[in-house]
């Protein structure tokens, strides 16, 4: 309770500020919405989607919604992305490790203007209050590359220099804020739930000793949840939880009483469905789940190399999702719309650039638009702020950010008619 007291404190302050930090105004080009779905997928670019005989649905879906076909992830590795989608920065984070859970005396990479990245095996410091989040470079030597040709971040050309007036909210801060609701489907989230958690299975986790769980078991953990998918884990009034609508009750598996086809079956969807395979059915793969979740022979960034199985598990989870959602009561309560998208390419080296697929899906408007307009994960974050009437948050703010105004506009009824 007390080391809550004292972040709840400093949150208070921090918020109280934040006025002054980069929140903006409410964006605009999109129509207003009742509901959003994003579903995040890992791990593959652009090139190694589109086109791909063992994504068959994913491509007609590309092509039956809406896709950009000019949109890229704004850093490595995974988190990074996460963050920026529900947050609009990275907030000093550039690397994968998990939280240092519920730690008040750590300072946030915020207020030391630190940067974490995959070199170090450092707990991130839970995340609050304003101050600078960490540059992102147009060809990145800082992690996990040291020399020529070094990772492109973005395309190769574009840059982000670290933004001193970050806020650290997220977008569920936004929409608790305005009176709406959120919550992220975390497929293999625990029965025991998020807390603490880094990695499990669905049942077991990094927490528990399997010889005395499973007195005989040889197999490790298979990390299927891990937290780093998690984006909304790393902040600190999630992890007090003070307010229950801003807590750990906002996360809940794919299955259960309270979990993603619960909700979907009974039509008691949130305003925004943050959606979050495990890590075989987004496309990441783990090396310990047998042949079909199996990393990615060799990632270059094209068709070669990639594990079939994985490319067909990832596909049919997003067929399942979708579905589902299709034939939700909440599908035809308003003006929906369903954004599908890919976290990074992996860390493909140079000349692969960072674009991956987004496809946006409405209930409402016009199909078949493939946009070529340039996008960002900010776009991203942008585009959903302005269905949503909640302020643009850090670089979701920049002018240079555009929203998707194409991909989410007027017209005839979208995919499959609905």
């Amino acid at each position: 309770m007390k080391k809550n007291a004292v972040i709840l404190c400093l949150l208070a302050a921090s918020l109280a500020g934040a006025a002054s930090a980069q929140e903006g105004a409410v964006p605009n080009g999109v129509p207003h919405l009742d509901h959003v779905f994003v579903i995040m997928m890992e791990n593959h670019a652009y090139a190694q989607v589109v086109g791909n005989p063992d994504d068959p649905f994913v491509n007609e879906y590309a092509k039956s919604a809406n896709s950009a076909t000019n949109y890229f992830a704004v850093g490595h590795p995974s988190l990074t992305n996460y963050l920026e989608v529900v947050g609009g920065s990275n907030f000093g984070v550039r690397d994968d490790n998990s939280p240092d859970w519920h730690n008040s005396t750590c300072t946030p990479n915020l207020a030391s203007g630190s940067v974490s990245l995959e070199s170090t095996a450092t707990a991130i410091c839970p995340i609050y209050g304003t101050g600078t989040d960490a540059a992102t470079p147009a060809i990145d030597y800082s992690n996990e590359t040291t020399g020529p040709p070094g990772d492109i971040d973005i395309d190769g050309v574009l840059s982000y220099p670290a933004n001193p007036h970050t806020v650290g909210k997220t977008i569920a801060d936004e929409l608790v804020a305005a009176g709406l609701s959120w919550k992220t489907y975390q497929e293999d989230l625990p029965p025991s739930g998020p807390d603490t958690v880094n990695l499990a299975d669905g049942f077991f986790t990094n927490n528990t000793n399997l010889s005395t769980a499973l007195p005989g078991e040889t197999t490790s953990l298979i990390g299927l949840y891990a937290v780093k998918h998690n984006p909304f884990a790393y902040f600190a009034n999630i992890q007090a939880g003070t307010d229950p609508r801003n807590s750990y009750n906002n996360m809940a598996n794919f299955t259960g009483p309270t979990g993603l086809y619960a909700d979907l079956n009974s039509g008691h969807v949130p305003t925004y469905s943050y959606i979050v395979p495990n890590q075989c059915d987004d496309q990441h793969g783990r090396g310990n789940a047998g042949p079909d979740c199996e990393y990615d022979p060799n990632d270059n960034g094209t068709l070669t190399g990639l594990n079939p199985a994985l490319m067909y598990h990832g596909d049919t989870a997003v067929a399942q999702i979708v579905e589902a959602i299709h034939h939700s009561p909440a599908w035809s309560d308003g003006r929906s719309a369903i954004i599908t998208v890919w976290d990074e390419n992996d860390y493909s080296v140079a000349p692969t650039t960072n674009k991956v697929l987004l496809i946006v899906d409405t209930n409402y408007g016009r199909a078949g638009v493939q946009s070529s307009q340039f996008y960002t994960h900010f776009s991203l974050l942008k585009s959903v702020e302005a269905g949503l009437g909640l302020p643009c948050l850090n670089h979701a703010c920049d002018p240079s950010t555009n929203v998707m105004s194409d991909l989410f506009g007027e017209g005839y009824f979208g995919y499959f008619g609905w």
